[in-house]
């Protein structure tokens, strides 16, 4: 159980069984993640030792470590993924953490909601910290190496994890190190980071009910949220991780098809909208708050509006055409020009994520697909469908 914070701070990679497990094993320390001698022994664990474990097939008639070095998969989930999932936790808690504390910087939430907001960021490192969940996670790739193995069953033809033999089929060495390590490992940090991105989702999904100090004239369009877009590029690692390895899965399945330019645009742009859809989930929270400061802006200024523009009419013919009272025009009013603040609250757009602010993301979760496509495809078609998706 975390101690309650009486500040509003949150470090995403922190807390937690597996993060105390390898505190306690000298991996990392409270004040350094030491993410990069983390992911190579991660790499090393999940993807060297099974290398390691087909070398001795190249004495045998059938060598294995050529088709274990030949897999994509191989390379994409126990290589790529897993180091670029421990890599992403300096990254996201980084720039997690900067978005948080613009809030206090600014400052974006109310005093009187200031003691709420603690309560949610205390409340989303309890849901950081939980046993639970990591168990939860733990039990995925538990679920995920049994799926795996129930296919190898039933493989018809010999590879790095299995031999088939008329007697049935065999796992290899390299096989039952990836059922019991690699492939859980995979899984495991994947649903971690899955799920401590869902505790900063709904962490933020709490802020957006809280007292905020909105604008509708601020100049970044977006009421002083705008800082909040860019979040989801701190995932950029991670992404490109899960990206590379579904990107894998799918150069497999087209080993022995051929692929359209209109398939692969029709991939690409699906895996792009769940991207993007991850990401968005939490920003459609602050939807509600900006709609409703835009509308009521909107309404003030034009109340505001009508005042101040009857006053200059007056000013300027000597009485109102429409509705003249000599009891409104006794009255004294400073004339006020609110034309450019209620021009720039109409031009406020309620919808925080948008195509521009998440370039970097949106590039990491497709460039994996488009090296896929450069096997199959011209790679002038690939870059234009890559171009298309990502600037249009």
């Amino acid at each position: 159980m975390p101690e309650k914070q009486s500040t509003i701070d949150f470090l995403a990679s922190h807390g937690g069984p597996f993060y105390e497990l390898q505190r306690r094993m000298n991996l990392l320390q409270e004040r350094a993640l030491r993410t990069g001698r983390r992911a190579l022994l991660f790499v090393g664990i999940a993807w060297f030792v099974p290398l390691l474990l087909t070398i001795p097939s190249l004495f045998s008639a059938a060598p294995t470590v050529t088709t274990y070095l030949s897999d994509p998969g191989a390379w994409a989930k126990f290589m790529i993924a897993i180091g670029a999932f421990v890599l992403a936790e300096q990254q996201v808690e980084r720039g997690l953490r900067h978005k948080l504390r613009q809030f206090m910087r600014a400052p974006l939430i109310a005093p009187a909601a200031t003691k709420d907001a603690i309560i949610a960021v205390n409340r989303a490192l309890r849901q950081r910290d939980s046993r639970t969940a990591e168990i939860a996670c733990l039990a995925l790739a538990v679920f995920a190496s049994v799926i795996a193995y129930a296919n190898w069953e039933h493989v018809a033809t010999s590879s790095w994890t299995v031999t088939v033999t008329p007697d049935g089929n065999q796992v290899t060495l390299a096989g039952w190190w990836t059922i019991f390590v690699s492939l859980p490992l995979f899984v495991f940090l994947f649903f971690r980071g899955v799920w401590r991105h869902l505790v900063w989702a709904l962490l933020l999904r709490r802020i957006a009910k809280l007292e905020l100090r909105l604008v509708a004239t601020h100049p970044d369009g977006k009421g002083g949220l705008s800082f909040l877009a860019e979040y989801p590029n701190a995932y950029m690692f991670f992404v490109f991780g899960i990206s590379a390895a579904i990107a894998a899965a799918f150069a497999k399945h087209l080993m022995q098809e051929t692929l359209s330019t209109g398939t692969f645009t029709t991939m690409m742009g699906a895996w792009l909208v769940v991207v993007l859809a991850f990401f968005a989930h939490p920003l459609s929270a602050f939807s509600k708050p900006l709609a409703m400061l835009k509308e009521q802006s909107l309404l003030v200024l034009a109340a505001k509006a009508t005042t101040f523009q009857r006053a200059a009419e007056r000013k300027a013919i000597g009485a109102n055409v429409a509705a003249n009272s000599a009891e409104e025009a006794a009255e004294p009013v400073e004339i006020v020009d609110l034309g450019k603040q209620y021009d720039t609250t109409r031009k406020l757009s309620a919808m925080l994520i948008n195509r521009s602010a998440v370039l970097p993301v949106a590039a990491a979760a497709l460039l994996p697909f488009a090296v896929v496509g450069a096997t199959r495809l011209p790679y002038k078609e690939v870059f234009s469908v890559l171009k298309k998706l990502l600037l249009l």
